[in-house]
């Protein structure tokens, strides 16, 4: 009851309640408290995550993925101390140095900082495979795919995407692979995916109510059916506020997919309201939505949603907590270059 089937269906309160159980034992055991830990997390209750790791540390409870979760939080608010520190401390440390280096590139990528992103990434699913861990290998390689896709790099998100399928076919792997190749409007490829894990899970939560129904809004919205996308996306609203394999699995991409493209699609039905509330559901849950790319780029389309709506205003402040974001970011990505065009245009 503390494990992934609460988190995955959103009973965070339930999993803290269990884990508090467990902890009250005379000897509890590590996963009472990487539970409690990350139903804090997902709650965006972050100092409670930091006292219940230093507890689990004090005990000799500790996991590796408790440096990733520290990470993650010093990222969110914008501590390049704390994640240097996080980093120092994985450095040549089973089980962690792979994801942390995994957490390092997402980190990067989040801030546009791709050329740096690239390299840590590899360096993460290099570390993974000599580790013998080749569904690690190929997840980090499907994330690459995903940010490279989503910021307009087609070409690099479709490399990837391929790359990582020729390593492994697994659930959450297909799944961000279909990511990226939808995101690059390879559409027939996207939803072959989403038809296998169909296929393949059909009774997978995470599939079920989320992953399939995404890559078939996707291509809906790709081939100018906004409608059918919101329609395809309603099934997934029971379950958006819970986590998915890819938030549970060391935290490779994030979640809230669903309520992403929702907002794009009804974006292009011109009910800009309706948007602005869904890429503002991605901003009010920083610890469902993690590393993951969406996290900086619901401040651009939120700005896109205020400034069709013609609130110059509240347009402008998010694009400029976007541009903020990305204020280090490498020259020449088109989200970015469309982003200042877009923000230019407002003044």
């Amino acid at each position: 009851m503390g494990g992934i089937a609460t988190h995955g269906t959103g009973r965070f309160q339930r999993v803290i309640e269990s884990a508090l159980d467990r902890i009250a034992d005379a000897d509890p055991d590590v996963f009472a408290y990487g539970n409690l830990a990350t139903a804090y997390f997902y709650l965006d209750r972050f100092p409670e995550v930091e006292s219940t790791l230093q507890q689990a540390s004090e005990r000799k409870l500790e996991q590796p993925f408790a440096l990733v979760l520290l990470h993650t939080i010093a990222m969110l608010r914008g501590d390049q101390d704390q994640m240097d520190r996080a980093m120092a401390l994985a450095k040549g440390r089973s089980g962690a140095e792979h994801p942390m280096a995994h957490a390092e590139a997402l980190a990067l990528a989040r801030s546009g900082r791709l050329q740096a992103a690239r390299s840590s990434s590899i360096r993460a699913a290099d570390l993974a495979r000599q580790a013998g861990e080749p569904e690690s290998t190929a997840s980090y390689q499907a994330a690459r795919a995903v940010w490279e896709a989503i910021y307009g790099n087609a070409a690099e998100g479709k490399r990837n995407a391929t790359a990582a399928l020729g390593l492994s076919n697994g659930r959450d792997v297909e799944y961000s692979a279909g990511l990226a190749f939808a995101l690059s409007e390879d559409f027939s490829r996207s939803e072959e995916l989403a038809g296998d894990l169909e296929k393949r899970f059909p009774e997978d939560t995470f599939v079920k109510f989320t992953y399939a129904p995404v890559l078939h809004a996707l291509a809906a919205l790709g081939r100018g059916k906004p409608g059918d996308a919101v329609e395809r996306l309603q099934v997934a609203i029971p379950y958006e506020l819970a986590i998915n394999g890819l938030n549970f699995s060391h935290y490779y991409l994030g979640g809230l997919h669903s309520a992403y493209v929702r907002g794009e699609a009804l974006m292009a039905t011109h009910a800009y309201a309706a948007a602005a509330v869904e890429f503002q559901k991605i901003l009010d849950h920083r610890g469902i939505v993690g590393a993951d790319p969406i996290g900086a780029l619901a401040h651009l389309q939120l700005g896109r949603a205020f400034a069709q709506s013609g609130d110059a205003t509240k347009a402008r402040a998010s694009y400029q907590a976007f541009l903020a974001l990305w204020k280090d970011a490498d020259s020449g990505i088109p989200i970015l270059e469309e982003a200042r065009a877009e923000s230019a245009r407002l003044k």
